[in-house]
This record gives C-alpha cells, structure tokens and sequence, in this order.
C-alpha cells in the first residue's frame, strides 16, 4: 500500500490491519449468505476528499483524493456491498454548477436502469450538498436508494468523519427499507430527507439539521433505523433530457434598510426568476416590494423566501401575495426555493403554477 493511501483518514498501520482482517472476516462469514447488493459511488471531491497541507493544520484543500482511495480507506464497505467508484468532478461543493447536477442525473439515472445495481452514493461536499440532494429528488427517476454523504473534516485529519460516514451511506444504500424514500443525506449517523436538511454550523460535525421535520433515521450502535414510514411520492418531478443548463434565478438578501438596486441589478443579470431571502415571514422593505412587484408584473416570477432557517413562508399574510403576483416558498429555504423556481420554469413562468409546485398538497 502506497504512504498516500496509509494517510488517508490518519489511521496507524496497525488499526488498518486489524480493519483489513476485519473485513475479510465478515466477508469469509457471508460467503454463504445473498449476493451482497451492488452500490456503485460517484465521487465529486468536497472535504470527504480533502487534504491538509499540514497534519494537524486547520487549512485543507478540499477534492485531493480520487474515488478509489476514498474506498481503499474504510474496507469494511466490501462486507456490506459490491462497491465500485466513478470520479464525476474532484472539487469543492462550492463550485458545484448546472453541469455538475445534470452529469450526475444522466449517471444515477443510467445505474437506476442496470438491474444489477441496488443503490447509488454520491461524496460530496458540504457547503452545498442539500442543494445537489434536493436537486435529484425531483430529477431522479428511481425508487432505488440515492445517498448523499459528506465530511466536516478532511480525509487526512485526526478524527476525519469521512470513512464512518461512507460506510454508514453505503449501508442505506444497500438497504431494502431505503427504497422509495427519495434521495437521502446521511452524515454523524443520522439520515436526512433531502428536501428538509440544511447546514446550521460552519465547522462542527453535527452541523446537519432538519428544522421543520428532523432526521427520517439514524444508526445506533451500527444499526439503521428509520423513524417514519417512506412518505409514498407525490413530491414534483421533472424530466429535463438532454437540457445543457438550468433557467438563471438569482438570491436576494433582506436586510434593514434594503435598498431596490439589489434587486434590480439580480435582474440586470438576466435572471428569469428571484428569490427572496427575507426577513421574517418572507418580509422586505418597501422599496424592494415596489421592484420586485415591477419584476412580476414583466414576467420575472418572484418567489418569497426566509433568511430565518426554519418555519414556513406563508402565503398572504404579511404579504398581498395575489395582488403582487409573488409565490411563497412555504417550508423552502431561500437555497432549494431556488432550485425548485430553476426546474418550475423548464416548464412554465405562470406564478399560479409555480406556486401549485411549492404547495404541500402538490408535493
């Protein structure tokens, strides 16, 4: 083994050993039980691949590591699946783009397709992995586990969470009860739906929260237990072909004292539809409500977000959202109301549609 792999994750010869025999002893144990599922992963770089320059320096250089070392580290996976490793990108999430989301549609809906597969995992950075996982769940066409999974420290650091994390999002993947739950994100042995986890801390490990619902599962002492029932469907889908890109939507930020350039330089842009990061319940200064009014009434749809990071934004109560023509996100945070806004103008720029795509009762 090469002194790069022996780095990754930190661990001593010896605990890597022990792992290794480990491994070959669960496989050894199986070896008369069902074929180990199929699960194959798709790498896209992020901390999970990182690399300090140091050891035991704070910097890192996020997406180091190809897919196979990533593996090569937590040989515990083989006990669990057939793994295999594609490399799809190899940077930070925060440079994640359209192209990115599409190549990763095109792949995980290529594997759905192949009996043969049982679950796909997707590594990926944390800075913007509830945007990639909410993306598929509504572009993803399979009833097949799709995982989502990431690290808040780098591969080489002490105490990296990567390899935990990749066995446990292994393990949904592999999992029968993981089918038909959409796409998950599992980091710090809870799982996630896509459409409610969001980042809530900078740097700590448990930095992963879903606000408005909680985590649909958890690993205790190793095991996968989910909380709740699959939620049966119904969420939006979108069939995008061969499509290069995504309709442009920019962010707008509230604040105190917010001014309507803002808003009108998102505009300038070119931007086909904006969303409002609000205060409150989706709330705005008056000079922002008056431009924003102007954008929909040409035909730019106007969806109204909160900065707040929990609760819903609802529709006409602090806001005359029919008589402005503006769309509330409901329990959206202003990053995936961007998503949706994107995906729901592959289709129409109605608001009244738009909004019947935000709506629970649509989902």
């Amino acid at each position: 083994m090469s002194n790069h792999l022996k780095q990754v994750g930190r661990w001593t010869l010896s605990q890597r050993t022990l792992s290794l025999v480990f491994g070959a002893w669960l496989l050894l144990g199986s070896a008369g039980a069902a074929e180990r599922p199929q699960v194959v992963i798709l790498a896209t770089g992020g901390t999970i691949a990182g690399q300090q320059k140091k050891p035991g320096e704070a910097g890192y250089t996020a997406g180091q590591l190809a897919v196979d070392a990533i593996i090569a580290a937590v040989p515990e996976l083989h006990a669990v699946a057939q793994v295999s490793g594609e490399q799809i990108a190899s940077i930070g999430s925060q440079d994640v783009n359209d192209q990115v989301w599409l190549r990763l549609l095109r792949r995980i809906n290529e594997l759905a397709g192949d009996q043969a597969v049982g679950g796909v995992v997707v590594t990926h950075g944390t800075d913007t992995i509830e945007e990639t996982a909410f993306f598929l769940d509504l572009t993803v066409a399979t009833n097949k586990p799709v995982v989502l999974v990431g690290a808040m420290r780098p591969a080489t650091a002490a105490g990296a969470d990567g390899p935990l994390n990749l066995l446990n999002a292994v393990r949904i993947a592999a999992a029968p009860e993981s089918r038909g739950r959409g796409v998950l994100v599992a980091l710090n042995e809870e799982i996630h739906s896509a459409r409610e986890v969001t980042k809530t801390n900078t740097t700590q490990v448990q930095t992963f929260r879903s606000p408005n619902a909680g985590p649909v599962g958890l690993f205790t002492a190793g095991h996968l237990r989910y909380l709740r029932a699959p939620s049966g469907g119904g969420r939006p889908h979108f069939v995008l072909g061969e499509r290069a890109d995504l309709p442009p939507v920019e962010i707008v930020y509230a604040h105190a004292n917010m001014q309507a350039g803002l808003v009108e330089a998102s505009a300038q842009l070119g931007a086909r539809g904006l969303v409002l990061a609000g205060v409150g319940n989706g709330n705005m200064s008056r000079g922002a409500m008056d431009a924003l009014a102007a954008l929909a009434r040409q035909g730019t749809v106007i969806v109204r977000s909160s900065r707040v990071g929990s609760g819903w934004v609802s529709r006409n109560v602090e806001v005359d959202d029919d008589s402005l023509g503006f769309v509330a996100s409901q329990d959206l945070n202003p990053q995936k109301a961007r998503i949706l806004l994107q995906l729901a103008l592959t289709q129409t720029s109605d608001p009244a549609r738009v909004q019947a795509m935000f709506d629970p009762a649509n989902r």
